[in-house]
């Protein structure tokens, strides 16, 4: 670093392991960033939220109030503060990774940035990581199709988009801090967990459940946002090297999680999980209708039309 250069420190958190899908990308991000800046943009990588048990909204108030600068999170957990933002969380929207791609890193995506941006954070252009479509996870009750969801007390995150599908559903929604997910699954505290094969195998949840239900019922994947005045600090040649690793890194990122989603599935056989497939159309069915409308209503008709404009018409 040059003399008379200020240097930038920051943290970034995520709340996923170490060996994760997630944390060694984002530290070579940094990483990158850091070297390409002589030291400018210092931004240390904390796993598992560096321990703080809270909750995620407690966490993205820190990152509004400028105690941490970065944080990558689920765009349902955004929902308290921008709840257009649970639109990528929309069951049975998305058929495929490249088609969310080009909606987040399209004209859905800018609208869903303004939108937080006027709430008071910053989410960067073409930071969404993957996660993956989401499955069912069973201790015992294999699911087969909408009826077999009846009374399943299921772990959701925070979010009201997940709470609203699995009752509509007819399951009982649970919040399970995520961290303590594999012993609430063990002490039976909650019967099922829905996640993408990928969060499945970093905690670990296989040990403690017996079948997997591939429903693809959501897409999920991490928002990386930012306290908007540490973004602003930057000025704009700092904000582009940090958009042009960004994107390197993020589509590294992407390619190697959907390898590992499908992956999973075969490894995860060989650890005599049991695989079903569920009929997803009484799943639909139950969600058609009423669920839609009061979505629609909830994310506005700008953000619904986007949507349909790529997926085709919902509800």
């Amino acid at each position: 670093m040059s003399a008379g250069s200020t240097q930038l420190r920051g943290r970034q958190f995520h709340y996923q392991p170490v060996a994760s899908h997630v944390h060694p990308f984002l530290v070579e991000l940094w990483d990158a960033v850091r070297a390409e800046t002589g030291g400018r943009v210092d931004v240390s990588v904390h796993a598992n939220n560096d321990g703080l048990k809270v909750t995620h909204a407690e966490i993205i108030d820190r990152v509004k109030q400028g105690e941490i600068e970065f944080y990558a999170v689920m765009g349902s957990l955004l929902g308290n503060l921008s709840p257009v933002f649970e639109i990528q969380g929309l069951p049975f929207a998305y058929t495929g990774e490249d088609q969310v791609y080009a909606l987040m890193d399209g004209a859905l995506g800018d609208y869903l940035r303004a939108d937080l941006a006027a709430r008071g954070i910053y989410a960067l252009p073409f930071g969404l990581l993957e996660n993956g479509f989401r499955h069912i996870s069973t201790v015992d009750r294999p699911i087969n199709h909408a009826d077999d969801l009846a009374g399943l007390r299921i772990r959701v995150p925070e979010g009201r988009i997940f709470d609203d599908t699995f009752r509509s559903l007819g399951a009982i929604p649970t919040p399970v801090f995520v961290l303590d997910l594999h012993r609430a699954l063990a002490e039976r505290r909650v019967d099922a967990q829905e996640n993408p094969l990928a969060i499945t195998g970093s905690l670990k949840l296989d040990e403690v459940t017996r079948n997997i239900a591939l429903t693809s019922h959501m897409w999920s994947g991490f928002n990386l946002i930012a306290n908007q005045a540490f973004w602003n600090r930057l000025g704009a040649d700092l904000q582009a090297i940090v958009v042009r690793n960004l994107k390197q890194h993020v589509g590294r990122q992407r390619a190697y999680t959907a390898r590992l989603n499908r992956d999973l599935e075969l490894k995860l056989t060989q650890r005599e999980i049991h695989f079903t497939r569920p009929d997803t159309a009484t799943f639909r069915a139950r969600l058609a209708g009423d669920f839609y409308a009061r979505w629609k209503a909830e994310f506005g008709n700008k953000a619904w039309t986007l949507l349909e404009a790529r997926v085709g018409r919902l509800g």
